[in-house]
């Protein structure tokens, strides 16, 4: 393991479908890796079962392994052990879609991201959003605003990336993702958590 900012540290990196923003969480992911964390993915099934124009699940699969030596986890009864194990210091979920936020938001656990929070949260251990969506400022407000006031969630600063043509839009600044973590795992929020857009 390189040293780094996260060394020793065992990050559970979980991936929901948000298609067209995996290669920033890919690059992402590839910093954390570099700086010596543990990462383990943890991916959403469409990830692995649609095709689109930004990458096929084999290729998503391939960058996984590519930068992580440990075993992609798929299903729910694979992530659930991860919260009777203690495996994770902290569960990233990065993209975290508005539909991931919404069941966050009102404990559904249908899938192995939601499965991979709800453990994390059994030990009362740290869960870092990075959101992406274009409702966050509407339907999903209501959303937004329970898990800022809830224990042991946090969020990567956000802001709007478009205003002016999406307006309700909201975007996790990735580039932030590193202090985030370890204000996470001191369990603060890391500030200012409201982050204007550079055009």
């Amino acid at each position: 393991m390189s040293e780094g900012q996260l060394s020793e540290i065992k990050i559970g990196v979980a991936m929901s479908a948000s298609h067209c923003n995996m290669h920033r969480a890919i690059v992402t992911m590839k910093t954390l890796a570099e700086e010596g964390a543990t990462i383990t993915p943890i991916v959403s099934s469409s990830l692995l079962q649609v095709a689109t124009r930004f990458g096929t699940p084999e290729y998503w699969k391939g960058e996984l392994s590519r930068i992580t030596d440990q075993p992609i986890l798929t299903s729910i009864p694979e992530v659930e052990p991860s919260g009777p194990k203690h495996w994770f210091d902290i569960v990233v979920v990065m993209p975290c879609t508005g539909n991931t936020l919404a069941k966050i938001a009102n404990a559904i656990n249908d899938s192995p991201v939601t499965m991979a929070v709800k453990a994390q949260l059994r030990n009362q251990g740290p869960v870092l959003l990075a959101i992406t969506s274009n409702d966050l400022l509407g339907m999903n407000a209501m959303n937004l605003g329970r898990l800022l006031s809830a224990r042991n969630i946090y969020f990567v600063p956000f802001g709007q990336d478009d205003p002016i043509l999406k307006p309700r839009s909201l975007d996790a600044h990735l580039e932030l993702i590193i202090p985030s973590i370890h204000s996470a795992l001191e369990h603060q929020q890391v500030q200012p958590l409201l982050v204007e857009w550079e055009r």
